[in-house]
């Protein structure tokens, strides 16, 4: 609401303001409804699809989607919407896991570049450049070459990717609360200096990390699943959604619903997560989301 429709109505003009600033866009309303049923799914499969996804049936196999099998059935008959569900339990865990793990690693790594010398700082941020130079999928590729297949080393492997980018907000953040007045002042009082990391440093530089994890969390389940997709992350029968496009891609002309399906939950949950994750970083700023 306007300051002038506000006048017109008769209603103050804080209120007004607090009217457009609570106001929800229908996008990131239906995004976080999809985000929810998400996240359901991911915790209490069971509770949308009771049965097993890793149970064959050869009679029924190649069944198009109809009343018995919302999503169809694959090559070996197993139900593709029990798959899809259970398979985002997997998807999300890596991405969850891969992000945390990032973060954590982003927090030492920021932080020791933030409060060591002028040359702990260069090396230590050169290195995050030279990660950040190099394309996600390509850093992540040759993690799983050390790290080994399956869904370990594609956790670390995505940790790996988001880490740098990560690191430079820390030591960004670090550098100016480490400049602050009530730093300085516990300094000057002798308080010990790993104290004054844990108390002051630590706390206000992980507020803009954290929201920035969200918004990056659906770029780590989207590179999760490309990892899977090559055959480097969760290996059959486990029925995440980067490993089912690679069985699906092979029954594209007699059986479109086993791939089409888990790509759809996939393309949904990221830009869900993306969606979301955008709306909580402009509350945070302190602007309307676009």
């Amino acid at each position: 609401m306007s300051v002038e429709q506000a006048v017109r109505a008769g209603v103050p003009v804080a209120a007004a303001g607090r009217v457009r600033r609570r106001r929800v866009r229908p996008g990131v309303l239906a995004a976080a409804v999809l985000l929810g049923l998400i996240l359901l799914a991911a915790l209490a499969p069971s509770l949308l699809a009771a049965g097993s996804p890793t149970d064959t049936d050869p009679v029924h196999a190649l069944q198009a989607p109809g009343g018995s099998h919302w999503f169809g059935t694959d090559q070996l008959g197993r139900d593709v919407f029990t798959r899809v569900v259970h398979g985002t339990r997997y998807s999300l865990a890596i991405g969850a896991a891969a992000t945390g793990a990032g973060v954590g690693l982003a927090v030492v790594w920021g932080l020791a570049a933030a409060l060591s010398g002028r040359f702990g700082d260069a090396v230590l941020m050169r290195a995050a450049d030279a990660l950040l130079a190099l394309p996600g999928l390509l850093l992540a590729l040759m993690v799983v070459l050390i790290a080994g297949k399956g869904v370990l080393g594609t956790t670390i492997a995505v940790a790996v990717g988001t880490a740098p980018g990560f690191a430079r907000v820390v030591r960004a953040q670090a550098l100016v609360v480490r400049r602050s007045g009530y730093v300085e002042s516990a300094v000057a009082l002798g308080v010990p200096r790993p104290l004054i990391v844990l108390r002051h440093v630590l706390p206000n530089t992980l507020g803009p990390l954290l929201v920035l994890a969200t918004v990056t969390l659906g770029a780590s389940i989207s590179t999760g699943a490309a990892l899977s997709y090559l055959g480097l992350g969760a290996q059959p029968p486990t029925p995440e959604w980067g490993a089912m496009l690679t069985e699906g891609q092979g029954f594209l002309d007699q059986a479109w619903w086993i791939a089409l399906f888990p790509g759809l939950l996939l393309v949904g949950t990221v830009l869900a997560v993306t969606v979301v994750g955008r709306h909580a970083q402009a509350r945070a700023e302190g602007r309307a989301a676009s």
